[in-house]
């Protein structure tokens, strides 16, 4: 029987515009620990380390693999750029994690019955690289 190693999901909190529209400043992620290339797909929402600035987690879309690790973009066209475009492919070991949920808390107190069931229908929602996928990057 083969042992299986449980790995912990745990919550980062997004700060910065370079993922909107998909993500947005002060949501959260929960997120889970990679183990190798395997655990990472092209469109997967990941959190690395910035390669120029080691100490510096950036979150990112892996879009695509290429000889010596992930080419990774940010969703906002119109963001500051800071992704393999400035510094390249990402080295696999600074692929950390991968997002699982994005959880998006109210902005506001929600005063209405229609609000409060307007941002609970939103709030939540799953990151896997199939439903994620944005129409920006699908196009390139």
């Amino acid at each position: 029987m083969r042992e299986r190693r449980v790995r912990p999901v745990y919550a980062v909190e997004v700060t910065g515009p370079s993922m909107v529209p998909t993500l947005y400043e002060g949501d959260r992620l929960f997120v889970r620990n990679v183990n190798g290339p395997a655990d990472v797909r092209e469109g997967d929402v990941v959190v690395l380390r910035h390669p120029l600035q080691q100490d510096l987690l950036i979150v990112k879309r892996a879009v695509e693999r290429r000889e010596g690790g992930w080419w990774v973009l940010a969703d906002n066209p119109f963001g500051p750029i800071a992704d393999s475009s400035v510094f390249g492919t990402v080295p696999d070991e600074l692929v950390l994690a991968r997002a699982l949920v994005r959880f998006r808390p109210p902005r506001e107190l929600q005063r209405s019955v229609a609000g409060v069931l307007s941002w609970a229908a939103s709030c939540v929602r799953p990151l896997s690289a199939d439903r994620s996928f944005s129409r920006r990057l699908r196009a390139r």
